[in-house]
């Protein structure tokens, strides 16, 4: 298992928790399962409608692009969870619940695991609540729960014990 990063600094402004590569690595095989698909029928087409093969080179080079414009934004510009000083924000995540939120709103976090999938759960004073499922982030889970601990506790004005 490698070395677990540093802990945030306590003053850091935001922290960006990142996708899985393994993740982003399924959506960008996705991409290019869709670029041979979209590859296909640009054949057929060119020739039925007898067109010119130069269509299927640039199709060809804008698809293969938009599949590397595709991983460098998942591996470097995006976020599953950002924190901050005054709460958090969801990106990247499919029925996560509430998708942002300030620290003082969260009551408590909890671990979960629906349908097999290991969770860390934040539930709102109002009843709301935001799940963040561990294994979208490029980091340890034990680590990613002592940090989304001294986040919360820092949000809600609490010193560690």
């Amino acid at each position: 298992m490698p070395d677990p990063a540093p802990l945030p600094p306590a003053d850091a402004a935001s922290v960006d928790y990142r996708l899985n590569p393994a993740f982003a690595a399924r959506f960008v095989g996705l991409a290019l399962v869709l670029t041979a698909l979209l590859m296909f029928a640009a054949t057929a087409l060119v020739a039925v409608l007898d067109l010119p093969a130069d269509v299927l080179v640039v199709l060809l080079v804008v698809s293969v692009v938009a599949v590397f414009v595709l991983g460098w934004r998942l591996r470097s510009r995006s976020f599953v969870l950002r924190c901050d000083r005054d709460g958090y924000r969801v990106g990247l995540v499919r029925g996560a619940g509430v998708t942002a939120a300030r620290w003082t709103d969260v009551a408590d976090a909890a671990t979960a695991s629906p349908r097999g999938i290991p969770c860390v759960v934040l539930h709102l004073k109002d009843g709301r609540t935001t799940t963040i499922p561990v294994q979208a982030l490029a980091i340890d889970r034990e680590q990613f729960v002592r940090e989304l601990q001294q986040h919360l506790q820092r949000g809600q004005g609490l010193r560690p014990v």
